[in-house]
C-alpha cells in the first residue's frame, strides 16, 4: 500500500493534488537528505480535500530540486503524501477507506498497519519534529494543535500560531502518535479556497526547517492563546441536518453558523432551530468517552441552545463533513502555567 523512495519524482512538483495520482500509485513516503540528519516529518494530505499542504510543500521544495548541487535542504525531509485517490475526487476519504487521520494506533486494517510502518521507520531515523498539515471547511483562524503540554511541543506550534489547541482526543491521529517519538503538531491553514493558508504554511516550513534543537526555556504565558478541548460534538445519524431555511428538517442551522468558531458563547445562545415534534439531541464526548451533551445542551422550546459558557472550534456547513467526522469541537481557555518544564 505504501511506496517509499529517496527522491522526488520528475514532474510531481508540477501536479495539484488532485493530478498526483498520474505520477503516484498511492501513498508515499519520501525520504531526502538534508544539512541535519535527523529529518523533519510533514504529512499533507491525510485528508483528500485538504491541498493547503500539498501546496505548500511544493513552493519549499521547487527551488532546492532545480539545483540540488548548489541549493541543500537544512535538514533531513520525510514527506508524506497520504490519501492520493481522495484527493484525485476531491473527497476527504473516499467510500470504503478509513481516515488516513484516525487509524495510527489501529494496527487491525491495512491503513493502520501502514501508519505503523511509517512510525517505525521514522523511529529508526530518529525524527526530530512532526507537522501534520490540514484545512477546516468552516471559519475558523489558523492555529496549531499539541497532543502534549511540553516546551518544546510550545515551541513548535507558536512557530505558527499564538492560537493553540490541546486535545488528547480524538487519539487515533497523527500527532498523537508522533508525539510518543518527537515534538509533533497539527497545523490548521484555514479554508482551502484562502491562499494565504499555502504561503503561511510554506513560511512555516521554511522556519522548522531552518530549526537547530528546541530550548530547554518554556514559554510564556502572554505567548499564547491557549485552549483546551473539552468535547467532540456530533449528530446521531438518524436526525437530518439543514442549512438551508427553505429546506427545514430535524436540525436547522444558520447558513453561517461557522462564524461562531473560536467565539466564547454564553448560556443561553441558539445553536439550531429543532423539530419539537421529535425528542432530538446531540451527542458530546469528552475525553474519558462519557456523553456529557446534557451539560452543555438544551432542546427546549423547538431551539438547541447552549447550557453554559463554551467556545466551538470547526463547526462546519458541510453535511459531508458532519457524517463523516464531527460537527464541531468544544473548548475552553486556559492558562500556562509558567516553570515546571513549560508544562500546564
Amino acid at each position: 500500500m505504501l511506496t517509499v523512495l529517496d527522491y522526488v519524482p520528475d514532474g510531481l512538483l508540477q501536479k495539484n493534488a488532485d493530478e498526483l495520482h498520474e505520477i503516484l500509485s498511492g501513498p508515499t513516503l519520501i525520504h531526502l537528505p538534508g544539512g541535519k540528519l535527523r529529518p523533519l516529518f510533514i504529512s499533507v494530505l491525510l485528508h483528500g480535500n485538504e491541498p493547503t499542504g500539498w501546496e505548500a510543500i511544493k513552493s519549499y521544495l521547487t527551488p532546492y530540486l532545480k539545483n540540488q548541487q548548489t541549493n541543500k535542504l537544512p535538514r533531513a525531509l520525510s514527506l508524506f503524501i497520504a490519501n492520493v485517490s481522495a484527493a484525485k475526487e476531491g473527497k476527504r476519504v473516499l467510500k470504503g477507506q478509513l481516515d488516513y487521520n484516525r487509524v495510527w494506533s489501529q494496527h487491525d486494517s491495512e491503513e493502520g498497519r501502514m501508519m505503523s510502518s511509517i512510525l517505525q521507520q521514522m523511529k529508526e531515523k530518529r525524527v526530530f519534529a512532526s507537522i501534520d498539515i490540514h484545512n477546516n471547511t468552516g471559519k475558523n483562524p489558523h492555529y496549531a494543535c499539541i497532543n502534549r503540554q511540553e516546551h518544546d511541543f510550545f515551541q513548535l506550534a507558536h512557530l505558527f500560531s499564538r492560537t493553540v489547541v490541546y486535545f488528547i482526543k480524538p487519539d487515533t491521529v497523527q500527532s498523537m502518535a508522533f508525539s510518543k517519538l518527537c515534538p509533533a503538531v497539527t497545523v490548521e491553514c484555514g479554508q482551502p479556497e484562502h491562499k494565504f493558508g499555502v504561503q503561511h504554511a510554506k513560511n512555516y516550513i521554511e522556519q522548522a526547517m531552518a530549526l537547530g534543537e528546541f530550548t530547554n526555556q518554556p514559554m510564556k504565558a502572554e505567548d499564547f492563546d491557549l485552549y483546551h478541548t473539552m468535547a467532540i460534538v456530533k449528530v446521531p445519524g438518524q436526525f437530518g441536518i439543514s442549512f438551508d431555511p427553505a429546506n427545514i428538517t430535524d436540525i436547522n442551522f444558520d447558513t453561517d453558523v461557522d462564524k461562531l468558531n473560536f467565539t466564547a458563547l454564553k448560556g443561553g445562545e441558539v445553536l439550531a432551530k429543532i423539530d419539537s415534534g421529535k425528542k432530538i439531541f446531540l451527542q458530546a464526548v469528552n475525553e474519558q468517552g462519557i456523553d456529557v451533551a446534557a451539560r452543555y445542551f438544551d432542546y427546549s422550546n423547538g431551539e438547541i441552545r447552549t447550557r453554559i459558557s463554551v467556545m466551538p472550534s470547526m463547526l462546519t456547513t458541510k453535511e459531508e463533513i458532519i457524517r463523516q467526522d464531527c460537527l464541531c469541537y468544544l473548548m475552553e481557555k486556559i492558562e500556562l502555567k509558567e516553570g515546571r518544564g513549560g508544562k500546564v
